[in-house]
């Protein structure tokens, strides 16, 4: 009876795999042929990295320590801020099948529900890691320089791909939760909008007074940005690398179990 069990309980797992591996495809195949998110994933980085090393380059340049250029202090921001609003194509793509019927499908055949959820969450991996590297290759081009090592940039990918993996199970909870793509729209506005602006991405939190100090440099996105920025630069890493993983690592912890149940509750 327990080999039965446990050879029912593995070939659950084998079939949420194979059906996740599948929803993955489905998903990045939408993404290559989507002309309008291509572009996106694109131009809209390099928009944002341009624009703010310009308009603030001088200003801010003055606040940082002396031989960091707000470029090299701005691309850590600029990396994070992306892979939130990103996070956003996660919530549309999970609301959109939930309203277009697509979902009651899927119901139809013998497939995991977890397997939607995980197409569209690790798609978003393989979006946010372009979007990242043409970041970089921009910042290289404008003047950004380096001093990580190996290890160093091991990490920074490690911590990007972690943050991107706790952000879109939260997305994928708005695009279940919300009951119209222009709902998913405002709600993951309200969400990334103050957690980004109202961190260290584009000055540091202690320029920042007051309330709006304090949730600064104690809000996840901060620490997350400071642990990409101090492997980037190759200044001291202090308690945000493992504060960084913890907050992700607890998001998932959350964001998982109840997307999962609020998904299946949501379409059955």
């Amino acid at each position: 009876m327990a080999v039965q069990l446990e050879f029912q309980r593995r070939s659950k797992l084998l079939s949420t795999i194979t059906d996740s591996l599948i929803m993955v495809k489905r998903s990045s195949t939408h993404i290559l042929r989507n002309t309008d998110q291509l572009l996106g994933t694109f131009f809209q980085p390099i928009m944002f990295l341009v624009l703010f090393a310009a308009v603030f380059g001088k200003s801010i340049e003055a606040t940082l320590p002396p031989g960091v250029s707000y470029l090299n202090f701005l691309l850590a921001g600029i990396i994070v801020q992306t892979v939130a609003f990103g996070s956003t194509t996660t919530a549309i793509a999970v609301s959109n099948d939930l309203q277009k019927g697509i979902v009651d499908r899927f119901r139809s055949l013998p497939m995991s529900n977890l397997a939607v959820l995980n197409g569209h969450v690790i798609s978003d991996l393989f979006r946010n890691g372009i979007s990242t590297i043409i970041m970089i290759l921009a910042g290289l081009i404008l003047g950004f320089r380096s001093h990580a090592s190996v290890l160093d940039w091991l990490a920074i990918v490690g911590l990007i791909l972690l943050f991107t993996l706790a952000f879109s199970w939260l997305a994928a909870i708005v695009g279940v939760v919300a009951k119209s793509v222009e709902a998913v729209q405002w709600l993951s506005f309200i969400i990334v909008f103050p957690l980004t602006f109202a961190s260290s991405a584009f000055v540091k939190a202690d320029l920042l007074s007051g309330p709006l100090k304090v949730f600064a440099e104690n809000q996840p996105i901060t620490h997350i940005i400071e642990a990409i920025r101090a492997l980037m630069l190759g200044t001291p890493l202090g308690d945000h690398g493992w504060l960084a993983v913890i907050w992700c690592l607890a998001t998932m912890a959350v964001t998982i179990p109840l997307a999962t149940r609020l998904f299946a509750r949501k379409s059955s």
